[in-house]
This record gives C-alpha cells, structure tokens and sequence, in this order.
C-alpha cells in the first residue's frame, strides 16, 4: 500500500510577522497541503486555534495531538489523515526529557519544551489498503541544545523500537529536527537503519538544499526538515514545495516569479519552513 506523507512547520503565529502572520496564512497553508494531496499531514508550531482555523479549508482530513505542555496548551506536532484512507488504531504523546510521561518537562537543556506525538493508522478497504497500515511519529527538536536534539532523537528511536517489536509496525518520522544532515541526531538514525527521504533525489541529500525560508524563499542551504523511513519501508520519490502561495491562489518557485507578483509571492509565502512530501511504499 502506498501512503503519500507530508511534513509542514507552520510557523506559529507572531504578530509582529506582519502581513506574514497566522491570520493571513490558512488558506495559503491549506493550498499547499491541498496541491500535494497526501495522506498524512504532520505538523509543526501549530497552536490550537491554528488547527481549528485549517479544519474547515481541509474537510477531509482529521488530526490527532495535544498541546507541548498538554491538551490544549501552546504548540502541537499534530498528524493529520485522511479519512478516506487510515483510521486511527491508537496515538499518543510524550516529552523530549528525561520524564518523557510529563509534558511541558525541559530536557537536556533545551530552550522549550520538546515532544513528540505518534500514531498508528490501519489503511481501509475503500482507500485501498486492505487493512494495512502505517505507523507516524512526528516531532520538533529543540533549536538550541545539541544534547536535548541528540537524546530527543534517542529517545524517539527507543520509543519507536517498543512500538514496533509491539506491533511489527512501518514507521515513518517527520518533523522539523532543526539540524542539517550531517548532525549527530540524523546521523544516529540513519547508522540505525531508517531511510532519510532526501536520498531518493537525483542528487541524493545534497540536493535537497534549505528547507527553513523565513518568508523570503531561496533554496541555498541545507535542510532541517525531514521524512524517514523505518528498515523495509521503499521511499519511491520526495518533494521540497517551493512555491508561493497566495491565498487560494498558488504562485510558481520564487526563481520564475517576476516583477510586480515577486513582492505578492514574498508577502504572502505559506509558512518559515518548506513543505516536504514523499511516496513510500
């Protein structure tokens, strides 16, 4: 069965981003999702209200998760799914800390606190699964700590490990992990045998370039936002979504817009991280 899984910062809302700000955002955030059609939507920095605001531009999708420090409180990593094509098995959440049990915990050092949310999902007849499923972690790592990225990630690879000698389980890993390649926390999981998304490009990870944008596009870089995929599970093809969106009405990569619709592309790019999608089979 294949499963088409996107990965999204949505960068939470600061007035002082101005015309960038939450409130002009949804229904280019929701145009975005909506062009790639996946499955699955793993979020990141979206508040409550946020996931309200998008549920109605996205009427066939649901989401599971809670809030960093709990229910409803400050940023989700909320999974969204189609309903068409999984229903939820069972989900749940834990801290990036050494008391993952207690949201809101900071570990390690880290400047927030972290998390992780998972669910698994059973594929359905009428989406053409036949009962099979996939199992989702998503997560936001600390920006400033290297040890809470590298135990968070730690911790994560266990908590995935359980889950899978549990329920034999694929599993794909999202989230904005706000390291590059090359840092021990990516590094940790690919050495443990999960496939990072990027190397299904022509040019492998060093062709994925930057994915963090801060409203002003370009591509210069390397990534900080990743899909990975558990040992046995084929990523088919990805794709970084650098396009700009204006409302509900979609603007090409910043590299062929030109002239007056330049300065109407940057004022109303989607989000401060790129969108990212794979096909894995």
């Amino acid at each position: 069965m294949a499963w088409k899984v996107m990965t999204f910062n949505l960068r939470t809302n600061v007035p002082s981003d101005g015309d960038n700000a939450w409130p002009q955002r949804p229904q280019a955030v929701a145009k975005a999702i909506l062009r790639h059609d996946p499955d699955i939507v793993c979020v990141q920095e979206a508040l409550y209200a946020m996931l309200l605001d998008l549920a109605p531009l996205l009427p066939a999708y649901a989401w599971v998760g809670e809030g960093r420090r709990g229910g409803q409180a400050d940023e989700f990593c909320a999974v969204w799914y189609k309903r068409s094509k999984a229903s939820v098995a069972e989900y749940g959440s834990f801290g990036l800390s050494e008391a993952p049990e207690r949201l809101g915990e900071l570990g390690w050092g880290a400047d927030y606190p972290r998390m992780c949310t998972w669910v698994r999902l059973n594929g359905t007849a009428d989406g053409g699964g036949d009962g099979d499923g996939l199992t989702v972690f998503n997560t936001h790592l600390d920006h400033v700590s290297e040890p809470a990225q590298v135990n968070g990630m730690r911790l994560i690879v266990d908590r995935i490990g359980d889950l899978r000698a549990r329920t034999g389980a694929s599993v794909v890993l999202t989230g904005d992990f706000n390291v590059g390649p090359a840092h021990a926390a990516v590094r940790g999981l690919e050495q443990e045998g999960y496939v990072n998304g990027y190397s299904a490009l022509p040019g492998g990870v060093a062709a994925a370039g930057a994915t963090f944008h801060d409203f002003r596009g370009g591509e210069t870089g390397e990534p900080i936002d990743y899909i990975f995929a558990s040992p046995g599970v084929a990523v088919e093809r990805i794709e970084v979504d650098r396009g700009k969106y204006r409302g509900a009405v979609p603007f090409g990569p910043l590299s062929r817009v030109r002239g007056a619709d330049d300065e109407i592309a940057r004022d109303k790019t989607e989000a401060g991280s790129l969108p990212a999608s794979v096909l894995l089979r």
